[in-house]
């Protein structure tokens, strides 16, 4: 569109002060001869541009007016730019940064173009593997949701058997490292990790868009779901201080750490799934973890102990003869 070109010719302007037609052309994709149009139409419509002949010459601002076309303030740019300059590897962002970077004031241009370099992500942990594998499938998710089809979806949950169903892709949600889907289904709305997706296919289907659907409400209600599941059973146990970091790690604020007992130890309670799921957990821990309570978790153990013992007993036996 013409109104877009202007716009960008006089933050081209605005940013080089100076420019030939041949250098606008090339910033628009434009011929000189539409580059050259567009400046007129600039000076006819009011803008102090105006064109300074011969050798060295070109367009340029009278008297270098300005003109700040996004009306943000210094803390805003910060954030804009520090948010945006996480995923700038992407070309079309990078594209739109150097576009909104040219629209931002002179003083706060250094604050912006500094905010870009201020962070990195590094999608590797330390065993050098992708924290998600979601890449592929987040593009084409991503687009169906600004284009709002339907998505023809093939899913696997850990242990499951990929599933194939129709979705509408709602919004995405980046948490704690994985990105998520929200989408509705036949069984109202489902979060889907995308390092699960097995393939994603867009259909000509329009998305059924609940009324008034809010993308940060629907995330906060799944998320409370899943909490309610990950705190649905408690276990009490007895942790040698050596294993207090070992149990951060693994159940993180599912941890509750109590004060010190007569024996040096700790009372802990730790929370999941549901008591045998807990209690197997705590189980690797070996003797540095005594399981109190609930009945339920130490007798699940005990059982577990003799399947082990029955398991690999023979070959303890061996081993000491």
């Amino acid at each position: 569109m013409r109104a877009d070109r202007l716009v960008a010719a006089l933050l081209f302007l605005q940013a080089r002060g100076l420019v030939t037609a041949a250098e606008l052309a090339a910033e628009l994709e434009v011929s000189e001869r539409t580059a050259r149009r567009d400046l007129e139409a600039l000076t006819a419509s009011g803008v102090p541009v105006y064109a300074q002949r011969g050798r060295g010459g070109g367009w340029r601002l009278v008297g270098g007016a300005r003109t700040d076309l996004t009306g943000l303030t210094s803390p805003e740019v910060k954030a804009l730019f520090l948010a945006a300059g996480l995923a700038a590897a992407s070309p079309e962002l990078r594209s739109a940064l150097r576009k909104l970077l040219r629209a931002v004031p002179e003083p706060l241009r250094p604050h912006a173009e500094a905010a870009t370099r201020a962070r990195i992500v590094d999608d590797q942990d330390w065993s050098r593997s992708g924290l998600t594998a979601d890449g592929a499938h987040r593009t084409v998710l991503e687009r169906a949701v600004l284009d709002g089809v339907r998505v023809r979806l093939c899913y696997a949950r850990p242990g499951g058997v990929p599933r194939e169903r129709t979705v509408d892709p709602l919004g995405l949600v980046l948490k704690a490292g994985h990105w998520y889907m929200v989408a509705g289904t036949s069984d109202g709305l489902r979060s889907f990790r995308l390092s699960r997706v097995i393939s994603a296919e867009p259909t000509d289907e329009p998305v059924r868009r609940p009324a008034d659907f809010d993308l940060a409400a629907a995330w906060r209600s799944l998320v409370t779901q899943l909490e309610d599941r990950l705190f649905a059973a408690t276990v009490t146990a007895r942790a040698d201080q050596d294993a207090l970091p070992v149990l951060q790690r693994l159940f993180g604020g599912r941890l509750s750490v109590g004060g010190l007992l007569p024996d040096g130890r700790r009372e802990i309670e730790a929370s999941g799934p549901s008591v045998e799921v807990v209690a197997v957990q705590l189980a690797g821990l070996g003797p540095q973890v005594e399981v109190v309570d609930p009945p339920q978790a130490r007798e699940h153990l005990a059982r577990l102990g003799r399947e082990l013992m029955a398991r690999y007993g023979a070959l303890h036996d061996l081993a000491t003869t």
